[in-house]
């Protein structure tokens, strides 16, 4: 057993028997910043009630599960799953755990209740697939202008070298 699981388990027992109260936290995300009124207390993760899920990073919990855009990733809601608890009838969301399954960095300071979540890199991917390089004109080696839309269509290597 890891550090991360004991310490889940002993703050998973302590949630099931109510011994600790909502809390407070701040979120960054994307530029800005959120604060949250209530969170489920943990001593690894950050859960959420579902309502706040997307003010913190965008995705909306659907029956089919947490999504954002046509990205949707599963979550059990009829009983408690690593992702979704319901402890005496409120709904949570677990922020870090979606984190983990995306691959998306984060940080927390524990003692402040301050979590700062990077770029998604599914998001970034989608950006990279989509993106396009702004047409420029260059002289080739025959002294006639090549530009890059000439290409369009075409898989181009761009080489640059700078001498500082």
């Amino acid at each position: 057993m890891n550090r991360k699981t004991s310490i889940a388990g002993i703050a998973a027992a302590m949630l099931i028997s109510g011994v600790l109260n909502a809390q407070s936290a701040t979120v960054l995300y994307n530029d800005r910043v959120v604060e949250l009124e209530q969170t489920l207390p943990d001593a690894t993760d950050l859960w959420v009630k579902p309502e706040d899920l997307t003010r913190v990073n965008d995705f909306v919990l659907k029956p089919e599960g947490a999504c954002l855009d046509a990205l949707c990733v599963p979550v059990l809601q009829d009983r408690d799953s690593a992702m979704f608890v319901t402890r005496q009838g409120q709904a949570w969301f677990n922020v870090t755990e979606l984190a983990d399954k995306l691959q998306q960095a984060y940080v927390t300071d524990y003692n402040d209740g301050v979590w700062s979540f990077g770029t998604m890199p599914v998001t970034r991917q989608s950006f990279l697939r989509g993106g396009e390089a702004p047409d420029f004109e260059l002289m080739g080696r025959d002294g006639e202008p090549v530009r890059l839309s000439d290409f369009r269509g075409k898989k181009v290597l761009l080489l640059t070298w700078a001498s500082w």
